[in-house]
């Protein structure tokens, strides 16, 4: 599965890069920005989403135990933060890779305007061969903008980025039938659909003491990744160069499969699930690029926009007859359409003042009907 990946989103839990809660181990963030090295060196785009900010914060301010106090967590979690984009700068330095830090609140992804800002830093960090690491934004969430643990922003992120493959790496060896610490006949799933209903069960109160997301967050994340089409590996982080070995080929944990590819889920979401905010009619040039050559639409393709929408939602495109052959997200809001409609790329800064994307809609972000 990893081996045919290209863009993976990798989660690291807090067992995996931290001394039992006291600070980070650098020893094992050494080992991470090694692997990730090598699965870069080998063309895959790579994503980290990473815990330990609080402990680092908790062992950098003395404190012994965990604080309840939201307050007190924001501010363990804004010591560690430094801390923890110091260290893997300075472990992916020693591989010639730049990393950049990149913190999220559940409203960056849930307001479209700010969901697509995000994603454009993310697309914009990978094209620049940079390792985004990500970590909840805890100095500022509060409990009802929090995602609660970093297998749910994992999987956002998993959707946000289009990722192939999320790998979910914890103190676990994957998924058992039950819980292993309790039953001794509990077997290890190799492979199973995340669609399972089964695995809700399956998954019930195996987790880890340090970090804040058990086995049970792990498959909701499967399940959430698999439906832009991404499937998902658990595993343990313990095994020695468990990604290297995952990369070329060797089964471990379990997989939990997604029932239709990246491209293929998105389509679907475009074509039959978005409210339509617009219309755009193009000439019979566009409509061929589009239909015949499955490409992007350019603005120079345009003829008339109608409607009141903004950059990211979805419009209709219609033949000059009236024909609807296709819905996409588009790059430009409605005002800024209608100035660089029928005009070449090349114009779009001179017309708005800035240019963000080429195409008026990317064909990525394209369904046709």
């Amino acid at each position: 599965m990893l081996k045919d990946a290209h863009r993976i989103v990798v989660k690291v839990g807090s067992s995996l890069v931290t001394n039992q809660g006291k600070g980070l181990d650098h020893a094992a963030l050494t080992d991470w920005a090694e692997q990730i090295a090598k699965l870069r060196h080998m063309g895959k785009e790579i994503v980290l989403v990473s815990s330990g900010a609080i402990a680092e914060g908790m062992q950098r301010l003395g404190w012994s135990t965990r604080p309840h106090a939201l307050y007190e967590l924001q501010a363990a979690a804004a010591v560690g933060q430094m801390g923890l984009a110091q260290a893997y700068a300075s472990c992916f330095s020693h591989h010639g890779l730049q990393t950049a830090q990149v913190l999220l609140t559940h409203e960056d992804l849930s307001s479209r305007k700010r969901y697509l800002n995000a994603r454009s830093t993310l697309m914009t960090l990978m094209k620049l061969e940079t390792i985004p690491v990500i970590n909840e934004n805890d100095t500022v969430a509060m409990d009802e903008i929090r995602f609660g643990d970093n297998d749910t922003l994992a999987a956002l992120v998993t959707n946000l980025v289009e990722a192939d493959a999320l790998v979910i790496l914890t103190d676990q060896s994957g998924l058992f039938t039950s819980d292993p610490r309790k039953n001794s006949d509990a077997q290890l799933l190799s492979e199973v659909s995340a669609a399972d209903p089964e695995l809700m069960r399956m998954a019930g109160g195996v987790g880890s003491s340090i970090g804040s997301g058990g086995m049970l967050t792990k498959v909701i994340a499967a399940k959430r990744a698999a439906r832009s089409g991404a499937h998902t590996i658990i595993a343990s982080g313990q095994q020695p160069q468990v990604l290297v070995r995952m990369a070329h080929g060797e089964s471990i944990g379990t997989r939990l499969l997604a029932t239709i590819p990246v491209l293929a889920a998105r389509k679907q979401w475009l074509a039959d699930y978005l409210q339509v905010r617009g219309r755009i009619v193009l000439d019979q040039g566009a409509v061929n690029a589009l239909i015949m050559d499955g490409k992007s639409l350019l603005p120079i393709g345009v003829t008339h926009v109608s409607g009141d929408f903004d950059r990211g939602e979805a419009v209709a495109c219609f033949t000059s007859e009236g024909r609807e052959i296709a819905r996409g997200l588009i790059n430009y809001n409605s005002e800024e359409t209608r100035k660089i409609m029928g005009k070449p790329s090349s114009s779009i800064e001179m017309l708005l003042g800035y240019v963000d994307e080429a195409e008026l809609i990317h064909r990525n972000n394209l369904a046709l009907l």
